[in-house]
């Protein structure tokens, strides 16, 4: 934050911790002094890409999150602000620069609606999605897109809140196995399956995507009474979390 700003008017808050994951909530309700805040945090080229955005909210909502992630850096590394960049892979996943090398952390950022989560690591590829349980244009459509055989089965005997429930928790927890592998939608969503044990409630487990089955990962379900969440994590070659 600048010297002007106080505890109090921070908009991000720690959510959760993982091992030595730790998870930040970006809260990203509309707020003037907020926003300003945050603008003052970003670098050039990041105030060109918030004004293409053509809505005041995808605005807001990237301001926040990035303002927000590059205050948990600085506080990271004791850096200034305007030592970090950001450079991104061949599938758009972002990653830190500090004067110009790379930064020893992984991270990942996701939003929706009134809730952001930022995931930080000091290695490891990581991933994280939010989701807020909103009423989905065409939902069977998407569950037919995106989930897996079993999944379709799971949802298709839910009824009600249990199965808005289901859907947004598998949804959550396929888009962290995605964004921790780091390529995009270049994998179909629907070519993997969630393990069945997180179907009836379990909040973890271990996984292996089909065609890398000597990579496993740890899934865990963030989920609150006000959003679904995930976060997937790459475990070490013995099976344990990195340090």
């Amino acid at each position: 934050m600048t010297a002007a700003a106080s505890m109090d008017e921070r908009w991000w808050r720690f959510f959760d911790k993982r091992g030595d994951i730790v998870i930040l909530h970006v809260d990203l309700t509309p707020d003037r002094a907020r926003e300003a805040e945050a603008l003052s945090w970003l670098n050039n080229a990041e105030r060109v890409r918030r004004q293409r955005y053509r809505h005041a909210r995808p605005r807001r909502e990237f301001a926040l999150c990035r303002a927000a992630l590059r205050a948990a850096l600085c506080g990271q590394f004791g850096c200034r602000n305007d030592q970090l960049a950001f450079g991104a892979s061949r599938y758009g996943k972002l990653f830190a620069l500090l004067d110009d090398a790379p930064a020893p952390i992984s991270f990942s950022v996701s939003h929706s609606g009134k809730h952001g989560l930022i995931a930080l690591a000091p290695e490891g590829r990581l991933g994280v999605d939010v989701e807020e349980r909103t009423a989905r244009h065409d939902p069977d459509g998407e569950i037919r897109k995106v989930f897996a055989p079993g999944e379709r089965a799971q949802l298709a005997s839910a009824s009600g809140d249990r199965k808005r429930r289901l859907f947004f928790a598998l949804w959550t927890m396929k888009e962290a196995l995605i964004k921790a592998l780091g390529t995009g939608l270049s994998l179909n969503l629907s070519q993997f399956e969630i393990p069945p044990g997180m179907y009836s409630g379990a909040r973890a487990s271990r996984f292996r995507f089909p065609h890398l089955p000597g990579v496993e990962w740890r899934l865990e379900n963030l989920g609150n009474e006000h959003f679904a969440a995930a976060l997937a994590y790459e475990l070490a070659p013995n099976g344990a979390a990195r340090p």
